[in-house]
């Protein structure tokens, strides 16, 4: 590892742990929030929707399979859906209509009043997570927004939203999986024994 490679571990290091100082001060609202929401919609007999793209997507798929399966302790299945997994779905919304489409057309089908939609968009404003948000809202669904830009549109119309900002995508993303892993955790102590 060259002088340059050093410096620039130590930067990302010293970023990442800035933006932990800074969801530690000033997260655990949204964080508490968010585990509510989610715990009030299962119990009401509500589902956990998820969207995003990329690593968003991802991380929607890991939260859906921390909750159908298990974080940490036995409990039952909780009720939860990735909506950036089923490929032969996608790829036909995607077709028949065009990619804006892959999850507000899901969330149609999909999303009662209840519901919960949780929605990844390190942007904020991501034009087919906007357009998912906008009819879940409407619908009568819960929309949690994960965000890494402040002030966005997602932002705005979320219920609760954690904006882990910072320029770089990857250093919002850390954020995310730390914030939504504390919220599985506090989701499946409600569960556990019931």
């Amino acid at each position: 590892m060259n002088h340059s490679d050093r410096e620039r571990f130590a930067q990302v290091i010293d970023t990442h742990k800035a933006l932990v100082g800074q969801f530690e001060s000033r997260g655990a609202d949204s964080v508490i929030a968010a585990a509510q929401a989610i715990v009030r919609a299962i119990e009401a007999g509500g589902t956990v929707y998820l969207c995003g793209n990329g690593g968003s997507a991802a991380d929607a798929q890991h939260i859906a399979g921390e909750l159908v399966g298990r974080f940490t302790a036995e409990r039952r299945a909780l009720p939860a859906v990735a909506l950036s997994t089923d490929t032969s779905v996608l790829t036909c919304i995607g077709n028949d209509y065009c990619f804006e489409d892959v999850f507000a057309r899901q969330v149609e089908a999909l999303v009662c009043k209840g519901d919960v939609l949780w929605a990844f968009s390190t942007s904020g404003a991501s034009a087919n997570v906007l357009k998912a948000a906008q009819l879940a809202k409407e619908r009568g669904a819960v929309l949690i927004a994960f965000t890494g830009r402040g002030d966005s549109p997602l932002q705005t119309m979320a219920d609760v939203c954690l904006c882990a900002a910072d320029a770089s995508t990857a250093r919002s993303q850390e954020i995310h999986q730390l914030a939504y892993h504390i919220i599985c955790e506090l989701v499946e102590r409600r569960f556990v024994g019931r």
